[in-house]
């Protein structure tokens, strides 16, 4: 019984405090410098990073078809502006704002404010995790079990093999 309530106590203590909207502090604490993958309501997927100095890079996947694309978006892109963090992309007239929840430990939604319908679920991703799963993915079970290497000819009979 004491296992079970230290377990329901380690969960509870990695949910966020509120399950409200995040400051701009909370939001520059959880998200500025870490990698994020994401999935956008209409499909569109990838990852990326917000910096400090409001630059973004990453990769994107629109509607989740076609090629997965790297991208980079100058300082400045994301602004604060008073208690909001709103979008700036030279050539686009609408700069919006986003709503910010967290909505777990390694996550938060992020949605154009006023439209609740568009957005955009985050996960934070673990780098080197994902280049080990990366890695195990490239050997099929067939080679990891195959026989040990050998040596190409030539070099097996330069070391009288």
């Amino acid at each position: 019984m004491l296992r079970r309530g230290v377990v329901l106590a380690g969960l509870l203590a990695s949910l966020p405090a509120s399950a409200g909207e995040m400051t701009v502090a909370e939001a520059r604490h959880f998200i500025v410098g870490k990698m994020f993958h994401y999935t956008c309501f209409e499909g569109t997927r990838g990852q990326g990073r917000v910096y400090p100095d409001g630059s973004v890079a990453g990769s994107i996947q629109i509607r989740g078809e076609g090629p997965m694309r790297y991208a980079v978006l100058p300082p400045g892109t994301i602004r604060v502006n008073g208690e909001a963090v709103c979008a700036s992309v030279r050539g686009v007239p609408v700069h919006p704002c986003f709503s910010l929840q967290q909505t777990g430990s390694e996550s938060f939604r992020g949605a154009i404010s006023g439209l609740g319908f568009a957005y955009c679920d985050f996960t934070r991703g673990h780098e080197r995790a994902q280049i080990l799963r990366r890695a195990e993915h490239r050997v099929t079970p067939a080679e990891h079990h195959a026989s040990p290497l050998a040596l190409r000819p030539s070099l097996a009979a330069d070391r009288g093999e």
